[in-house]
């Protein structure tokens, strides 16, 4: 059986945030933005893992939509911790690179499954 990929890297993802999160709460006594962040950061993963169990096609887009939300929504809360100097250009751009890695499979999943969807 074949890795699951973005089950693997949302999962991982989500432990990176929990660590940013600690960092943010514990280094730089910041509280607010970044239990937003830890709030959807690990819902990415927490809705790919809902998606296993979908009860449809068009359920399984559903969930992963709702990750791919979530997703934006990260990415939107990483980079205002960035402009608003809680994070350095390092730090935001390790993280970056794999919100965009994530947003770019989970659209293609729900592309491809759409397809697929349409062809049935």
């Amino acid at each position: 059986m074949s890795e699951n990929v973005i089950k693997t890297k949302s999962f991982n993802f989500a432990l990176r945030i929990i660590k940013l999160f600690q960092f943010l709460n514990q280094e730089k006594k910041e509280f607010v933005l970044s239990k937003q962040l830890l709030r959807s950061g690990t819902s990415i993963g927490a809705m790919v893992r809902e998606s296993e169990q979908a009860e449809s096609k068009k359920d399984f887009i559903h969930k992963l939509a709702i990750a791919q939300k979530e997703a934006n929504e990260t990415d939107y809360w990483l980079e205002l911790l960035f402009q608003s100097d809680y994070l350095n250009q390092t730090q935001f751009q390790s993280i970056k690179s794999d919100i965009i890695e994530i947003n770019k499979i989970l659209a293609s999943i729900i592309i491809t499954t759409k397809q697929k969807l349409a062809t049935e």
